[in-house]
């Protein structure tokens, strides 16, 4: 018999937090996340998005062990900004046992239609830059740390509760050797010299501070047109940028700005810390700090994480520009191997930046939905 337990107390949060670590600690391939900041991301107080959201967190027990979690999550922003009556749910594990899965999606729907809400959709988390997707190709390489990893048998759980895909993603990666500087440097100039745009070398985190608030503000404006998009606000600006600037080379954060200073394009490209990850074992100390300031320091392979072109500057080469900044500095670094976050499969446009690197897709991941009216 499968019994729920609402998360109240911290205790229940820790194991909430740690239950993957029991369910994914035979895997080569499973990143564990850290799990001081993991519990950051449930407190209200910590974190700003419970300002326009609300999450309930729920265990699953069987023969007294914990068996499965889920998180179910409300973002009124966008069921009353943006009339999407969606229900979400992320944070989704469970062993191989159906009466588990099913238990917990229904916890969810029963919530979702308490609230009048049209469908459920997951997993995702509460905005567009947490991570997204169950996986449903490449279980067979590590995860990187922006995406969640899960046993090849999710997929099905989904599928057996009456959940139908919702959107599909890729993941994909390069040789730094398949970036030939023709296909950008002569473009980039010409690009450079037509809009009167400039890109920022930027070597240290408090150079880059003053300009955040800017980067998500284009971040808002370039993304706005994707499904299911969520602007940041002005207090999560600022929970972003304590969280997320520190990790980042602030040489691997490019600006592009235009004759009068105005920010019109941007990328943040992070530095491989899933290997990191697994040495630390979710912990910063005593000695977690050490293998995240080596990897920051010295990983050869990157993952870009976002670029955005402010939308008057779309389809006009702007990204020529970026590449060109980040040529240079890979090269200068020794920069082996190039990863992207999952991207929409029906993104034509961001598939066709990257076209000429000829980027290999090696994981694939989709959401899944389920009417509730």
């Amino acid at each position: 018999m499968i019994t729920l337990k609402e998360v109240k107390s911290k205790k229940d949060l820790k194991a909430f937090v740690k239950f993957p670590f029991k369910l994914y600690k035979d895997s080569k391939y499973w990143v564990p996340p850290i799990i001081s900041q993991e519990i950051k991301t449930f407190d209200k107080k910590e974190n700003p998005v419970f300002n326009d959201a609300e999450a309930q967190l729920f265990l699953a027990y069987k023969n007294g062990e914990i068996v499965g979690r889920i998180a179910a999550i409300v973002n009124w922003l966008e069921i009353k900004e943006q009339n999407i009556k969606k229900m979400r749910f992320g944070w989704f594990d469970f062993i191989d046992d159906p009466e588990v899965s099913k238990a917990l999606l229904s916890e969810v729907e029963k919530i979702g239609k308490s609230y009048n809400l049209e469908f459920t959709e997951g997993p995702v988390g509460f905005s567009n830059l947490d991570k997204v997707g169950v996986m449903t190709e490449g279980f067979d390489s590590i995860a990187p740390m922006v995406t969640w990893y899960n046993h090849a048998y999710y997929a099905k759980h989904y599928r057996d509760a009456g959940y139908e895909i919702e959107k599909s993603y890729s993941e994909s990666k390069f040789p730094f050797t398949n970036v030939k500087p023709e296909f950008f440097k002569k473009a980039q100039d010409l690009i450079k010299r037509r809009y009167q745009l400039k890109a920022l070398n930027l070597t240290t985190t408090e150079e880059v501070m003053p300009y955040a608030d800017k980067m998500f503000d284009l971040f808002n404006e370039s993304y706005a047109s994707l499904s299911s998009f969520v602007a940041i606000n002005e207090v999560q600006k600022a929970y972003f940028k304590k969280k997320f600037i520190s990790f980042i080379n602030p040489e691997y954060i490019k600006f592009i700005v235009d004759k009068d200073d105005k920010m019109i394009g941007f990328a943040i490209v992070m530095p491989a810390f899933a290997k990191a990850l697994q040495k630390m074992k979710g912990k910063l100390f005593p000695f977690g700090f050490r293998h995240i300031l080596k990897a920051k320091k010295h990983s050869k392979d990157v993952i870009f994480y976002l670029i955005g072109i402010h939308p008057d500057y779309q389809n006009k080469g702007v990204h020529a520009v970026i590449f060109n900044e980040y040529y240079d500095t890979f090269k200068a670094k020794g920069i082996e191997t190039c990863y992207r976050t999952p991207e929409l499969e029906d993104n034509e446009a961001i598939h066709k930046i990257w076209k000429h690197f000829s980027p290999e897709v090696y994981k694939r991941r989709k959401t899944f939905r389920k009417n509730l009216t």
